[in-house]
């Protein structure tokens, strides 16, 4: 069950995951449609799950995989979640609690804060922050942040900030979106080259699978590969093992069995952000990512099936 109207390929990628392991093609459903303004059918029948939509009738599945749901469609999705979470059937981090907490930023900071995982220091400010306010947090911070929306995607609206014309300039944007934004501390996470770079590391069930790292040319540009970051798989004992230890804290921190995490080694190690659906896109992710996590789902099945 993915947003149709994505483009990311994750659902292609989770298809052909599910056929490799299981021999059979999955029902492919429209988170849309199960939205409460969508024509979708989600309930418990007779103790059994009961998905219904466009013409498509599925009772009581071997698990469901619902992914590649964009931020701002996720909110819509909680009565959902919470017949899923009923229901009994498998469907690994889809707790509306924890989708909530890594969907905003903010909400983010505070449970990395309050588990105690490593990260740069942040400030949230609301969209009409004004001047004095933003200065003062751009002091306190020390001068050299970098200011992001609590809510989006892919390095959209990010800014390095180091002067106060930049913050000036962030501190507007935000206010005409009507977004609240964090400023965080610059990491300095440059590689021996000069180059700022971090780690793209997705966990399962508090273990690293997967490794990539991004180099940025352009160091005033996150690290996102859509900011034109180059990404490099790793393989994952590749990481340094203190940076397992946190990418797994983070995820449990914010209650996610799967999620994708932006660190750094530098400044001793530190948590940039958590992702809910970390995209399938790279090379070998079929292999690395999507296979893992659909097994993921069969286990639970079987071991549904043997209690």
């Amino acid at each position: 069950m993915t947003d149709q109207g994505e483009t990311e390929g994750s659902r292609a990628a989770l298809a052909k995951a599910v056929h490799r392991l299981t021999g059979s093609e999955p029902i492919c459903l429209d988170a849309r449609d199960f939205t409460p303004s969508g024509p979708g059918r989600a309930e418990i029948v007779a103790d059994r799950l009961v998905l219904e939509a466009d013409g498509v009738r599925v009772v009581n599945p071997a698990a469901v995989v619902v992914y590649e749901i964009p931020p701002a469609g996720r909110p819509a999705l909680e009565p959902l979640q919470d017949v899923l979470a009923r229901s009994g059937v498998p469907c690994l981090g889809t707790g509306a609690g924890a989708w909530r907490t890594a969907s905003d930023k903010e909400a983010m900071v505070k449970a990395f804060a309050a588990a105690g995982v490593a990260q740069m220091p942040s400030l949230c400010l609301p969209p009409d922050a004004g001047e004095a306010a933003a200065l003062d947090a751009f002091t306190e911070l020390g001068g050299d942040v970098w200011a992001r929306p609590v809510s989006g995607m892919g390095g959209q609206d990010v800014f390095h900030v180091t002067d106060e014309a930049l913050l000036r300039q962030a501190a507007r944007r935000y206010a005409a979106e009507g977004q609240r934004w964090l400023l965080t501390s610059d990491a300095r996470n440059f590689n021996p080259d000069g180059l700022r770079h971090q780690y793209r590391v997705v966990v399962l069930q508090g273990r690293v699978i997967w490794v990539a790292e991004h180099i940025q040319p352009d160091s005033d540009a996150p690290c996102n590969v859509a900011q034109g970051a180059t990404s490099t798989p790793l393989a994952p004992d590749a990481l340094p093992g203190h940076l397992h230890e946190l990418a797994a804290a983070a995820a449990e921190a914010v209650g996610l069995p799967y999620a994708g995490l932006d660190l750094a080694a530098e400044s001793g190690g530190v948590v940039f952000e958590i992702n809910v659906h970390p995209a399938f896109g790279a090379p070998g992710a079929l292999e690395g990512l999507a296979v893992p996590y659909v097994q993921a789902h069969l286990d639970q099945t079987a071991a549904a099936s043997a209690a």
